[in-house]
């Protein structure tokens, strides 16, 4: 069961108390969930299942969400789906620690949230399109190029450096 408060904290106190092997799956479907400091998703569904190992509890996060970001070249603002994808281990103690650094609270909880925000910023694209043909916007005025053309007169440069030019275009 998860908190309503914070729908990314799960009980998992009942699967510690499971022999090894012992699986059970959250489904998760929110039409918003806002991840501090910064992040909104939107429509976050998917699974997260949680399997008693000899070491702690395994967490396999399989959700799909979307965010809002902003095209690199036209700016205009969309929706970006990602495909949020890991498994991380809760520790019974010390010695089982991953790289990670995750172990299971003696309360029985696992807050998902601070490991998601990691996982989310690393599925967002370093230079976000909204779309693959995006045309950016025009460099004389502006204008959002997907949406309407612009017509300028090519720039007169400077004449001193026509010869310049020539070698360049020859």
């Amino acid at each position: 069961m998860s908190d309503p408060h914070s729908p990314l904290r799960l009980n998992v106190g009942f699967v510690v108390a499971q022999s090894a092997g012992f699986s059970r799956g959250f489904p998760f479907d929110l039409p918003q969930i806002n991840i501090p400091p910064d992040l909104h998703l939107s429509g976050l569904s998917g699974v997260v299942r949680a399997t008693r190992t000899p070491q702690g509890i395994l967490m396999q996060v399989d959700l799909q969400t979307q965010i809002e970001l902003e095209c690199v070249r036209c700016l205009t603002d969309f929706q970006q789906s990602l495909d949020i994808n890991f498994t991380e281990l809760y520790a019974f103690s010390q010695r089982y620690v991953t790289d990670s650094g995750l172990l299971m609270p003696e309360t029985g909880f696992i807050d998902l949230t601070p490991v998601l925000r990691e996982y989310v910023l690393l599925e967002i694209p370093i230079s976000p399109l909204c779309w693959q043909g995006c045309k950016g916007l025009c460099p004389m005025c502006g204008n959002n190029l997907n949406e309407s053309d612009c017509f300028h007169e090519e720039e007169v440069g400077d004449p001193r450096l026509a010869s310049l030019k020539k070698l360049l275009d020859g």
